[in-house]
C-alpha cells in the first residue's frame, strides 16, 4: 500500500539555494523513500544528486575539506541529498562548505540519530539550515489514502502493531509481530551502538521495559537505576541517547513557579506503539489488554505530534500536576494561551477542569477520547 506522505512538499517547499534541510527521523520510517520521491518529482526543474553517507568513498569526499574536491562531487547538479549523513565525519562543515562556496546549490541532509547529526551540524550551520522530522505514517495520512470509514476499522491494528511504513505492506498479524521484533533487535539501538559506542544493548532494552509500563506518569531516575543496577546519571545518559535516537519522546511538567507545581519530572513516551508493544512482547488484542488506557495515550500524544510537526504549529508541550495529584495528561502553550486536554479511552467525568482553569486565566481544557479524538490528531 502506497501511502503519500504529508511532509514531502513542506521539505520541497524549504528548498532554497544557500540553505541545507536537514531531515530527521526514526530509522525504517521511510526517509530514503521520501528522498527518493522528492528527487523523483524535482527531476524536471533540477538535476540531482542522491549519495548514501554510509558509503566510504562518499564520507571521504565529504569531509575532505576541499572545496575543489566537493565541486567535483557535486558536478553540474543544482539538488545534492545526502541520505544517512550522521555517517559522514564532520558532515556540518561540509554542509557549511557545500551552501557557502556552491551558491546555486539546494542540499538536503537526512539522519535517523539525531543526536549525531545534530552535534555535528548545529555551530557550523547556524543560520543556514531548515529542519524537517518524518514520523511513522500518520492518522491524517491514512485517511487520505483510504478515507474516515477505512480507518476507523483499522484503528485497532494501529494501537498494536503501530505505524512503521513496513507494517502497512504486511498482511497477516504474524508477519506484522516477526517484523516488529526484528525492527528492535537488528535495528532500533544501531545507531547508538555504532556511534556512541554503548556497548549493553540488554541495558537499553531493559530501560524501554520499564518505560513501557509507566506511558502517562513520571518517571523516577533513581527507581529506573535501582531496577537496573546502574547509575543515576547512567540512567539519564541512556534516557538522553534513547530520546536523540527517535525511540522515546521527553516530555516536562509545567509550572509557572507555583509551589504546589511538579516540575522537574519527565513523562516518556514511545514514538511507535508497535515499538513498545515489541519491546514488553505483548501483540494481544484491546480486548485481553490491561494497559489500554496507556496505548490510547502514547497513540495520541504522538499523532498529536505529528499534526503539529507538519502544520508546523509553534507549540510548547508539557504535562500538569500538583503534589494533590491534580492532573492534566497534555498542556500546550501557543499564542500566548494554555490548552489542556485530558486523554482518556472511555469518556469519563472530568476531575481536575477546574482547579486547572481557576489557577491559570488564559487556560482551556478539553477532554479527549474515542468520540472526539480525531480532531486533536488530524
Amino acid at each position: 500500500m502506497i501511502i503519500q506522505r504529508l511532509v514531502t512538499q513542506q521539505l520541497i517547499n524549504k528548498l532554497e539555494p544557500c540553505k541545507a534541510v536537514l531531515l530527521y527521523g526514526p530509522r525504517r520510517v521511510g526517509k530514503t523513500t521520501l528522498l527518493k520521491e522528492v528527487a523523483s518529482r524535482l527531476a524536471s526543474k533540477e538535476k540531482v544528486s542522491m549519495v548514501s553517507g554510509e558509503i566510504r568513498i562518499i564520507q571521504d569526499d565529504l569531509s575532505s575539506r576541499s572545496i575543489e574536491r566537493l565541486a567535483r562531487l557535486i558536478g553540474d547538479n543544482t539538488l545534492f541529498i545526502i541520505d544517512e549523513a550522521q555517517y559522514v565525519p564532520n558532515i556540518g562543515l561540509a554542509l557549511k562548505l557545500l551552501v557557502d562556496h556552491l551558491p546555486k546549490l539546494k542540499v538536503i541532509a537526512s539522519g535517523s540519530a539525531s543526536f549525531d547529526l545534530a552535534q555535528k551540524v548545529g555551530e557550523p550551520l547556524t543560520g543556514r539550515k531548515k529542519t524537517v522530522c518524518l514520523y511513522p505514517i500518520a492518522a491524517t495520512e491514512i485517511i487520505a489514502t483510504h478515507n474516515l470509514t477505512y480507518y476507523r476499522e483499522t484503528l485497532e491494528d494501529y494501537l498494536i502493531f503501530g505505524n512503521y511504513p513496513e507494517v502497512f505492506q504486511l498482511t497477516s498479524a504474524q508477519q506484522k509481530k516477526e517484523y516488529l521484533r526484528e525492527l528492535v533487535e537488528s535495528y532500533l539501538f544501531k545507531d547508538i551502538l555504532s556511534l556512541e559506542q554503548v556497548r549493553n544493548p540488554r541495558k537499553l532494552r531493559d530501560l524501554l521495559a520499564l518505560l513501557a509500563f509507566q506511558i502517562g506518569r513520571e518517571v523516577s531516575l533513581l527507581e529506573l537505576g535501582r531496577s537496573l543496577e546502574m547509575s543515576k546519571d547512567t540512567v539519564s545518559r541512556y534516557l538522553d541517547l534513547l530520546e536523540k535516537s527517535f525511540i522515546i519522546v521527553n516530555i516536562r511538567g509545567f509550572s509557572r513557579n507555583l509551589r504546589k507545581e511538579v516540575s522537574k519530572t519527565s513523562r516518556y513516551y514511545f514514538y511507535d506503539n508497535g515499538v513498545r508493544n515489541a519491546i514488553i512482547n505483548n501483540f494481544n488484542r484491546i480486548n485481553l489488554r490491561d494497559d489500554v488506557g496507556m496505548l490510547w495515550e502514547n497513540y495520541l500524544i504522538i499523532e498529536r505530534l505529528k499534526k503539529q510537526a507538519y502544520s508546523e504549529l509553534l507549540v510548547n508541550n508539557y504535562f500538569w500536576r500538583t503534589y494533590d495529584q491534580k492532573e492534566i495528561d497534555w498542556v500546550e502553550e501557543r499564542g500566548g494561551q494554555l490548552f489542556g486536554y485530558e486523554i482518556s479511552w472511555k469518556k469519563k467525568k472530568a476531575k481536575c477542569a477546574d482547579v486547572w482553569l481557576n489557577t491559570y486565566s488564559n487556560a482551556q481544557y478539553q477532554q479527549i477520547d474515542q468520540e472526539n479524538f480525531l480532531t486533536f490528531i488530524t
